[in-house]
């Protein structure tokens, strides 16, 4: 629900950029894929081989394209059903690889068998939580509820990884138990949710 909150704000912080961009003829797709590529590259040859702060910072960058590409798509007179897609897929792979990243390091050099097991637990429940809105939204319901959103998963990762790469103790470990903590409610609250919804309706 913070990303919602959010969005207004970081709009106007890409105003200038979108225009230019529109100038040059970039298209909101390029800019996913762009942001995708960093971001699991960020990931995978920084965050797995141990530099976690200059990871997270990475990953925080190209991640901060997701909101550019959706503003572009806008300036441009609105997203296309493809880019839409495209840009689901490229967010579910840019989160995998972080904590596919981390349970990489955490389960060599890192040597951390509670982040691996945090790691790879939030990694299933936030696949839970966006599948669970999607095939609700695919029966035709409505899905919007949660506490944890992949803005608030985004930050308590990243926020966890950059702390620790930096030395301070335990800062992973807590930010993912938070994350674990959170996720779960929002699965939860999204079948309660679905329930309440699809109360009286039958498959055709």
């Amino acid at each position: 629900m913070l990303g919602v909150n959010l969005r207004p704000a970081v709009a106007r912080v890409w105003a200038p950029v979108v225009r230019t961009l529109l100038r040059a003829g970039v298209t909101a797709d390029t800019v996913t894929l762009l942001g995708t590529v960093g971001a699991v590259a960020s990931a995978v040859f920084l965050i797995g081989n141990g530099w976690l702060w200059w990871g997270a910072v990475a990953v925080t960058l190209f991640v901060l394209l997701d909101m550019l590409d959706g503003a572009l798509a806008r300036a441009r007179g609105g997203g296309s059903v493809f880019g839409a897609v495209l840009d689901s897929t490229g967010d579910r792979a840019a989160d995998a690889a972080i904590f596919a990243a981390l349970a990489w390091w955490f389960s060599g050099a890192g040597d951390n068998r509670m982040v691996v097991w945090l790691a790879l637990t939030c990694l299933v429940l936030g696949v839970l939580t966006s599948y669970v809105k999607a095939r609700a939204e695919g029966m035709g319901l409505t899905c919007d509820v949660g506490l944890v959103e992949r803005t608030e998963r985004l930050i308590l990762v990243l926020v966890g990884t950059g702390f620790t790469g930096i030395g301070i103790p335990y800062a992973l470990q807590v930010c993912l138990w938070v994350l674990l903590v959170g996720s779960t409610v929002t699965v939860g609250q999204r079948f309660v949710e679905v329930h309440r919804q699809s109360q009286g309706r039958t498959l055709p």
